[in-house]
Formats: structure tokens, C-alpha cells, sequence
């Protein structure tokens, strides 16, 4: 949703408080700004909507002097995107600055008793509410900690909340409720951020706030306190594994192109994964009486895909829900398993669903991509992708980790389940391994050919992703890129379900893409050149994504991508990194904003 840094030092911090900003900046670009304390006079706030560079150069960050201050990286939900709305948002005797991520449900009623009171806002925000709040309490007590906790009790909703107060210059008071937020512990100043991109040049050292928790950060010291007790709480310092240089574009013109090339390697690093973890889970599967996998957006296709490898390779049909409707549809008891997928770990509607399946007492599992995030503290048995930080909002590398351990998982289920041998598992998973190989093959010799249809095409704003089987969910997370990133109308959906309505969109204004499978899939095979022979014959573009063939039959196809050949087992991982590529492309010739998508954020963390 939006991205939350601070940092409590003696020297200044200024420049390490904009680079921090940056980092999180794939959260939420629509505006930002900071607050530093400058002793106990005043509290400089600068912001305004644009990028962290286009408002750095607007408001002079460079100029800012401090040695403790606060700055946020805002993806609008409350108020429109304006200077007034950007945080961080101040109270009306400028003696207290706040920023936050997440909804305060109950905001109206609190305005309302403030306006009484005497309060002026300058914002639609939320957020805006829990400043004011926070100053009318200290107007009574006299101390800082007593009226910050006392506007943390008053709220309802979700927040990570960052203030800074003139009252007390050397300390950052922060605080989490279904909304991330940790502390990194430094040599020469302590930090806190969103995750750790805030703070991972500077240290690895972190300490993760859980629900319900606030904490007092100074340059050389932190503690953590319940807010419904104030209780103090021992949490220990874990070590941050990711290395800051991972987050570097390395060259690529966009993160999500790099991303796209990290993918070869990332399939082996989920090659690596403790085989015990990924058959801890399988054990799961099989034992409970009902397994669901949830997730939502590409999470969910990731699930999709999951639900075909298990009914083939396992015999399993796992009930697949967007975990935005898991709760109105999930049946979920004692006797289920559920598997919630996430790159950030800190999805609000998939944390929504585990805490509704935890509340009936079923098993959950999860696999995510970030090491202390909510959803990876939450779980019975997790699963850490290890596909080091994605920074494009896009995700492309953290999906297809996930698909390679779903299957990992499935193959382990598969053999246990006496419905494929051991030995089949093994031929299976030495496929698997080929995919690197296969994948660089693509990026090297097909990336040129994409490039050429994506820019002959870029004019085109319909397009159909079309495919069968296996490779349906992978038609319909290949549309969900061409919408995200090229700002293109697209739609996924199985092949055979053309004939049924959607055929009569066929014209010279909109294009299919239908993904083929390999040859040796006899059946689905000749079941999706039938749907492509239904869009040929009536003169519509088709791209066929396909694989090299021993027919010397012409394909149904306008245009196609032909693929080496592939086992049936990994050939849809490879006719993904296609898609990728072709959204990729139609989005730089079209000239969008790539890594950073309109009204789009990384983590979303609101409802």
C-alpha cells in the first residue's frame, strides 16, 4: 500500500531518509514527503505529489537538515492524490508529525469530536485524525507516550504508524496493527521501516513488530510495549538475509526486464529448498480431509495452476478460492489444510483468510517471499521462497517461484499418494531442473522476435489469452500482466469456452494469444489448434506460443513463437516467461510508467 521509514541518529540523516523513501517507493509513488526534528523548535515537514525525485527536486531534500526524522511513500486510499493529502500530516500546533499506512475505520466519528474541540484539518485523510488525536491527549497528560498510547487504544481499522514529536526530539514512536512494520538496529542510528528495503544497505539486523505493539526508538535503544497493557515485550533481533545489491537494477532499463532475467536462477533457488519443508507440507495435504489454496490477483492463478498439478501428478483437487471471497465460501474445520500463497507476506485479504481459517482451527501453510512478515509468523508451516526482493510492483520471478514449489510439493503428494512412482518423481523433478536452461534460451533468442510482435501490436487495446488444461491459469495471469503493465484491455480464459459467447468478439480490433502445448499431449493438443482454427476462420490475429514440432502441418497461426521442445511437465513455466516478455515490450513501446504502474502498489494492505 504505502511505504513507511524512519531513522533516530546524532548525525544527520537526511540523505538516508530520501534513499529509504526510494527504497519503498515500489509501494506507493503518487506522492511522499519527510519530517525532521531539529531539536525541540521545530518539526520541517516537505512534500507534494510526484515521485521521490520529482518531489525531492520540488521541495529541496537535499537542503534538509536532521538527525531524526520520519518519511512515507503514499499509494492514495483516503483523498485524492494532492499535496495536502501526502504525508507526513501535522498537528495544529506543529508540535507533532505522523505518518501511516493502513484504514482507520472509525475516522469520521473522531473528526467530528475533534472539530468540536477546536481542530483544524488540512487533509481528506484518515490519517490526519490520529495526529490531532494524539496532541489533545497531551494537552491532558503531559506526556508523550501516555497520549500516543491513548490514541492507539481510540482507533479502529488497520495502521503501521510512524511519529515524531518536538516534545521529544531524540525519539520516533511507532506502531503496528494488520499493517507491517520493523525496526533495523544499526552501528550509528536505528531505523524503522515497511520491510526491510527501508533499511537494508544500512544494517541487516532487524526486529519485527507483531498486532498490538508499539515501540519507543531512539539512535542507540528501542523497546516494544503491548498497547492494551503496556506491558513490555522481549523480541529477539534476527538476521536480515538479503543482500542490498539484489535490489539494484544491474543494468536492465527496469526492474521488472531484470526480474524477468533473475527467473532462471530463482528456479534453482527453489530447487534448494530444504526438501523437509516441502514435504512437511505435503504430509499435510494428505492428511487432512480437505485442502484449499488461496491467494488473490496473481497469487491466485498461482493457485490455479497448483489445482491442475495436483488432480494430474497427485490425485488431489484442492478447492482453489481468492482469498478476497475465502471467508464467504470456504468451508473450513479442524479436519483442512490451507495453503496461502504471497509475495509479501503482508496481503491484507489472504492475512484475512488465514486468521478465518486459524479461528476454525484448520492447519495453515503459506509460502512467501519475506522472512518475519505477518503471514510468515502466522502459519503452522511455512515456506520462504527465497526469490530475493522483487522491486517492480509486476510480479513476475516471485510467481514462478511459487508455481515450482507447488510443484515440488505436488510430486512429493504425488509419490505418497501411490499416484506416481518415485521414479517418476525423480524424472519429473530433474525436468524441472532443465528449466533455467530453457528459460535463458528464451531470454537470449526470443526476446528480439517478442519485442518486433509487441511493437507491431502496441496499437491493439483487446486481446484474448487463450489456453487449455495447465494452461489456462497460465492465459489468465498472462492477461493480468498486459493489464497491469501495458495499460491493455486483456482477458484470460480457457480455449474451449470461446465458442460458448466470446467468439463473437473476433474482429481486426482485438488479438488472441493461445498458449499450445507440447505434441505429446495428444489430446490437449488438438483440442486447442480446434479453438485456434475457430478464430482463423474467422479472420481473426492469432499468436500461436508454441513448441517446436515434428508435423509438417501448418499451424493455424498469424503469427508464432516457437519454443524448443519441452516435457509436458515444465513446458507452461516456459510459455509464461513468453507472455511476460510480450507484456513487457507492449509497455515500453506504449511508454509506461514499467516498474511502477499506475494506481497499482506492491503490498496491499488494505481491505
Amino acid at each position: 500500500m504505502c511505504g513507511i521509514a524512519g531513522i533516530a541518529s546524532l548525525e544527520d540523516i537526511s540523505e538516508r531518509l530520501v534513499g529509504s523513501i526510494r527504497n519503498l517507493e515500489y509501494r506507493g509513488y503518487d506522492s511522499c514527503g519527510i519530517a525532521l526534528v531539529n531539536g525541540s523548535k521545530a518539526i520541517r515537514v516537505s512534500k507534494n505529489i510526484g515521485t521521490v525525485d520529482e518531489v525531492g527536486a520540488k521541495e529541496n531534500f537535499s537542503k534538509l537538515k536532521g538527525s531524526l526524522g520520519i518519511a512515507h511513500a503514499r499509494w492514495a486510499t483516503h483523498g485524492k492524490v494532492t499535496k495536502a493529502n501526502a504525508h507526513p500530516h501535522t498537528s495544529c500546533g506543529k508540535g507533532f508529525s505522523i505518518t501511516h499506512n493502513g484504514i482507520i475505520s472509525n475516522y469520521t466519528n473522531i473528526k467530528a469530536g475533534l472539530l468540536k474541540l477546536g481542530h483544524k484539518f488540512s487533509s481528506e485523510t484518515d490519517t490526519e485524525v490520529i495526529v490531532h488525536l494524539v496532541e489533545e491527549y497531551y494537552k491532558k497528560l503531559k506526556s508523550v507516550e501516555q497520549a500516543f498510547v491513548s490514541a492507539l487504544r481510540d482507533l479502529d481499522g488497520s495502521f503501521a504508524i510512524a511519529l515524531v514529536t518536538k516534545h521529544e526530539p531524540g525519539r520516533i514512536y511507532c506502531a503496528r496493527f494488520e499493517s507491517p512494520l520493523l525496526i533495523g538496529l544499526g552501528d550509528d542510528a536505528n531505523y524503522i521501516g515497511s520491510d526491510f528495503s527501508a533499511f537494508i544497505q544500512h544494517t541487516k539486523n532487524a526486529v519485527f513488530l507483531e498486532d498490538g505493539e508499539y515501540s519507543i526508538v531512539t539512535h542507540d535503544s528501542h523497546c516494544i510495549k503491548r498497547i492494551s497493557t503496556g506491558e513490555t515485550v522481549s523480541r529477539p533481533v534476527q538476521e536480515l538475509k538479503w543482500d542490498p545489491e539484489m535490489a539494484q537494477k544491474g543494468g536492465f532499463p527496469h526492474y521488472m526486464l531484470k526480474e524477468i532475467y533473475e527467473q532462471p536462477q530463482i528456479v534453482q533457488n527453489a530447487l534448494d529448498i530444504d526438501r523437509k519443508l516441502i514435504l512437511g507440507f505435503a504430509k499435510i495435504a494428505l492428511e487432512k480431509s480437505r485442502l484449499y489454496i488461496t491467494g488473490v490477483g496473481t497469487t491466485f492463478y498461482v493457485a490455479q495452476l497448483g489445482q491442475y498439478y495436483f488432480s494430474q501428478y497427485a490425485g488431489l483437487t484442492p478447492m482453489v478460492i481468492s482469498s478476497d471471497e475465502f471467508r464467504f465460501l470456504a468451508q473450513v474445520d479442524k479436519n483442512c489444510a490451507v495453503l496461502a500463497l504471497s509475495q509479501s507476506g503482508e496481503t491484507y485479504d489472504t492475512l484475512t483468510a488465514l486468521r478465518h481459517a486459524k479461528s476454525m482451527k484448520a492447519t495453515t501453510a503459506a509460502i512467501v517471499n519475506v522472512m518475519g512478515s505477518s503471514m510468515a509468523r502466522m502459519v503452522d508451516h511455512l515456506i520462504l521462497q527465497q526469490s530475493g526482493p522483487e522491486i517492480c510492483v509486476i510480479s513476475t520471478k516471485a510467481a514462478l517461484s511459487q508455481m515450482i514449489i507447488l510443484a515440488r510439493v505436488v510430486l512429493e503428494v504425488g509419490v505418497m499418494n501411490k499416484r506416481i512412482t518415485l521414479k517418476q518423481a525423480k524424472t519429473f523433478e530433474k525436468e524441472i531442473g532443465q528449466l533455467p536452461g530453457a528459460i535463458e534460451k528464451i531470454l537470449n533468442e526470443k526476446s528480439g522476435f517478442i519485442h518486433s510482435i509487441a511493437k507491431t501490436h502496441s496499437k491493439i487495446r483487446h486481446w484474448l489469452f487463450l489456453g487449455r488444461g495447465r494452461y489456462y491459469p497460465i492465459a489468465r495471469e498472462s492477461a493480468l500482466k498486459m493489464k497491469e503493465v501495458a495499460y491493455v484491455h486483456a482477458e484470460g480464459m480457457p480455449s474451449g469456452f470461446l465458442k460458448h459467447g466470446t467468439i463473437a468478439l473476433i474482429d481486426d480490433r482485438l488479438n488472441s494469444v493461445i498458449f499450445t502445448p507440447p505434441e505429446e499431449e495428444k489430446q490437449l493438443y488438438e483440442l486447442t489448434l480446434s479453438s485456434a482454427e475457430e478464430i482463423k476462420a474467422r479472420g481473426g490475429y492469432l499468436l500461436g506460443i508454441t513448441f517446436k514440432s515434428r508435423s509438417k502441418e501448418p499451424l493455424p497461426f498469424t503469427d508464432q513463437i516457437v519454443l524448443p521442445e519441452a516435457p509436458p511437465f515444465i513446458a507452461p513455466f516456459l510459455e509464461m516467461v513468453v507472455a511476460q516478455l510480450l507484456s513487457y515490450f507492449t509497455a515500453t513501446t506504449l511508454k509506461r510508467n514499467i516498474d511502477r504502474p499506475r494506481s497499482l502498489a506492491k503490498s496491499v494492505t488494505v481491505a
